[in-house]
C-alpha cells in the first residue's frame, strides 16, 4: 500500500499520495499541494538548527507554528486503522 498524507487546511480536511523520493516529509507534500512556497521557511530553519542549543525540540516546535500560521491544523500520515471501509 502507498503511503498517505491526511491533513487539514484552513478547515478542510485532504488525503494525499506521499513518496519519500518526491518529498523530504509530510508537510513538504502538504505544502506544494496547497502551493505554499516554502524556500524562506526551510532557511529559516536551518538557522534554528545551527543555532539552537535545544536542537530538534526547537526546530519541531518551528514547524508546528509556522505551519499553524500557514494554515494547517493537521497533518500526519494515514494509518490502516484510520481508513473509512
Amino acid at each position: 500500500m502507498a503511503r498517505q498524507v491526511i491533513y487539514t487546511f484552513k478547515g478542510q480536511t485532504k488525503t494525499i499520495a506521499f513518496s519519500y523520493d518526491i518529498h523530504h516529509d509530510l508537510y513538504e507534500a502538504a505544502a506544494e499541494a496547497e502551493g505554499i512556497d516554502l524556500t524562506r521557511f526551510l532557511q529559516m530553519e536551518a538557522q534554528i538548527a545551527m543555532t539552537s542549543k535545544k536542537g530538534a525540540k526547537a526546530e519541531k516546535d518551528f514547524r508546528r507554528s509556522e505551519f499553524a500560521r500557514f494554515g494547517f491544523s493537521s497533518i500526519k500520515f494515514v494509518r490502516e486503522d484510520d481508513e473509512q471501509p
